[in-house]
């Protein structure tokens, strides 16, 4: 079984209720949810891209960790990611773009994978306090496979000084 650790945001629409149902489409297609986190406020990441191509603000995102055990190989899981991104109105029109639902693969057992496509750890996990914080509140011992730090050394060292404020439900 493989262990990996997603970082799931939303700030388009009912932010929560995306969040549930990405949760819902990875439990019963990809694999079994062990471990989540609290959900996030946060500002849109990076912090120039506040407003849409619309011209209206963007939204701050919600943002949750989960470690999910999965059969799959990690390219067949961002293969699965892509699909209940898409089945949740994902659009990939424009970077940085507003949307329903992203999911990110952050680490996958404590391999390290470059393709193409896919690269294992994400590339910006140690620079981004809105992925932080909530995996180090699942997996703060976890050590990152390149920097090798545990995930709450990388939080403690991290200069980011944007806002990650836990979410009460409304």
């Amino acid at each position: 079984m493989n262990r990996s650790y997603l970082l799931l945001g939303s700030n388009l629409g009912n932010r929560e209720s995306y969040l549930a149902q990405a949760l819902e489409l990875l439990s019963k297609n990809v694999g079994k949810i062990a471990a989540s986190s609290s959900v996030y406020n946060t500002a849109p990441w990076p912090p120039h891209t506040t407003v849409r191509s619309d011209g209206m603000d963007q939204g701050d995102f919600l943002n949750q960790a989960i470690r999910l055990e999965t059969e799959f190989s990690a390219n067949q899981l961002l293969e699965k990611i892509v699909s209940v991104e898409e089945k949740l109105g994902r659009k990939r029109e424009k970077k940085w773009e507003a949307r329903t639902i992203d999911i990110d693969i952050l680490l996958y057992n404590s391999e390290i994978v470059k393709t193409p496509v896919l690269t294992i750890p994400h590339p910006f996990l140690h620079e981004r306090r809105f992925a932080l914080v909530p995996l180090a509140e699942i997996a703060e011992r976890f050590i990152h496979p390149v920097l090798k730090k545990s995930i709450r050394k990388l939080l403690s060292d991290n200069m980011d000084n944007s806002a990650v404020i836990t979410h009460r439900d409304e």
